[in-house]
């Protein structure tokens, strides 16, 4: 049977009736009234992160008769904001107050523990919608591609975050932190959460919504020296100020810098921006100049250090002698070629070795294929587009960073999905989206899912389950305490 006679039967099959999860599907489990007029414009948003979330926002608001629907793998929204977000910035998670906000307008609906390309195609998804809009984010790992690097000890950063924040796939990770020294390849903000986590004080990390388990090992944790190694130079980092004005500040802990790799710095400045310019003065600051009196003290007192290695790059992970753990690294010595951004590292032949029994590799996630039917850019990790529009897709856009690649802050998701937006409202206007063919949008999907055996999760279920992680987080003076398995989650869903 042809997908299109497969949607027919199975309207049919939802018209004369259905189990009551579907019933509350299509009030959006808030009680709110489901339209299927052939007037309204269905769109379907694969992926419950912040892009699905900013990009529904403006679609919403750009036409009155818009109807989206957020497809979400996990039973819980928000992706990254609730997975990737260090848990001492509670303040950059307060955006989860405008996706909630979002999620309950009446033209909004949200479907976890669905996953798009296993419990439902693309292509059933355009038979049912009339746009498809992918913001599936990048779950994949990049590899270092070095020897060594599958070595007990090594870990991605994507996973290490993933496992102290309560991704649940996350969860089996046990990192061994009984090592003095941990290496974390890579300069950007998320190189930086990893670094200033493993060194952080108990009692600050005792205040946030950090998991329980990982509370637990970092209070075991032997680490007490982190290095961040970079292949360029203090003027190409790729974090943000504010980053490192915390590792510079963090209690019980000492910067430890190499003055060599700050040289001809200062005359660089004089034509750089101011953003870069002040971030650039800070770690010049920190490298060169002789602390106060009571700076030297604490720095005295400290009983942790970190410090930045600039141009160097991973050529193997060294074994211990039974080769099966991770006992050092060695990093080729990196020479500049050209300045500024535009810099390239370039190979001296020089090799150094360091000591560590921790590796954590922060060299960028990637985003991976989702269904054969959707073209996809293996060299780029993308889904190849133009300004959102799939190319050679009809009716299928995509934003966030399986759009641009893992670049950037919230901000920038969130104005790459506004003109992801932009682009599927001009095609409306302009007829290049044909919207006069009515569709069913969720209504037929649903039954799909219940033929499939799958229950999605609702936005209200989400609030049981949220409603119990901050109960249980205020129990033990914690903004929440995160449940850390689907299990759990459907079932605290389903009470």
């Amino acid at each position: 049977m042809s997908c299109h006679k497969l949607l027919l039967s199975e309207l049919k099959l939802w018209s004369s009736g259905g189990s009551s999860w579907i019933s509350r599907l299509r009030c959006g489990g808030r009680g709110k009234a489901f339209s299927s007029s052939s007037q309204n414009v269905h769109i379907s948003i694969v992926g419950g992160g912040p892009a699905g979330f900013y990009t529904a926002q403006n679609l919403i608001k750009a036409r009155q008769d818009v109807e989206v629907d957020i497809y979400e793998r996990l039973p819980v929204p928000f992706g990254l904001v609730r997975f990737g977000v260090a848990p001492d910035h509670p303040e950059v998670k307060n955006v989860i107050n405008t996706f909630t906000q979002t999620a309950k307008h009446s033209r909004c609906n949200f479907y976890g523990n669905v996953n798009v390309g296993k419990d439902v195609s693309i292509e059933e998804l355009q038979q049912a919608y009339h746009a498809v809009i992918l913001s599936y984010g990048a779950e994949g790992n990049r590899s270092m591609g070095v020897p060594g690097e599958d070595l007990a000890g090594v870990y991605s950063a994507k996973d290490f975050v993933g496992w102290y924040n309560g991704q649940p796939t996350c969860q089996e990770l046990s990192p061994d932190l009984s090592c003095e020294t941990a290496v974390i390849l890579g300069q950007g903000n998320v190189a930086l959460d990893v670094a200033r986590i493993l060194l952080s004080p108990l009692d600050v990390l005792k205040k946030t919504d950090i998991t329980q388990p990982a509370l637990e090992a970092l209070a075991e944790s032997h680490v007490r020296r982190v290095l961040i190694v970079g292949r360029r130079g203090p003027m190409q980092i790729a974090c943000t100020i504010k980053e490192i004005r915390e590792m510079v500040n963090l209690p019980g802990t000492r910067p430890e810098m190499i003055a060599a790799d700050y040289e001809g710095v200062t005359e660089a400045l004089k034509d750089v921006p101011r953003p870069r310019k002040r971030l650039t003065e800070l770690m010049l600051k920190t490298a060169m100049e002789t602390p106060g009196e009571k700076e030297q003290e604490r720095r005295n007192n400290a009983s942790c250090s970190w410090g930045f290695r600039f141009f160097r790059s991973p050529v193997e992970v060294l074994a211990d002698t039974n080769r099966n753990r991770t006992a050092g690294i060695r990093l080729a010595v990196n020479k500049l070629e050209g300045s500024g951004e535009a810099a390239r590292a370039a190979l001296t032949g020089e090799v150094e070795d360091v000591s560590c029994g921790l590796v954590i590799s922060s060299i960028g996630y990637k985003s991976l294929p989702i269904d054969p039917s959707v073209p996809f850019d293996f060299r780029k990790a993308i889904v190849p587009n133009s300004m959102g529009r799939v190319q050679q897709a009809a009716g299928i856009y995509c934003s966030g960073w399986v759009k641009t690649g893992p670049t950037g802050v919230i901000a920038t998701t969130m104005n790459n999905s506004f003109d992801t937006a932009r682009s599927l409202v001009e095609d409306i206007d302009s007829g290049v989206l044909d919207i006069s063919a009515g569709k069913p949008g969720s209504q037929s999907i649903s039954t799909l899912l219940e033929k499939r055996g799958v229950k999605p999760v609702t936005f209200s279920d989400w609030e049981k389950i949220d409603n119990v992680e901050m109960k249980r987080g205020e129990a033990s003076g914690k903004p929440r305490e995160k449940i850390l398995t689907v299990e759990e989650m459907l079932r605290v869903a389903r009470t």
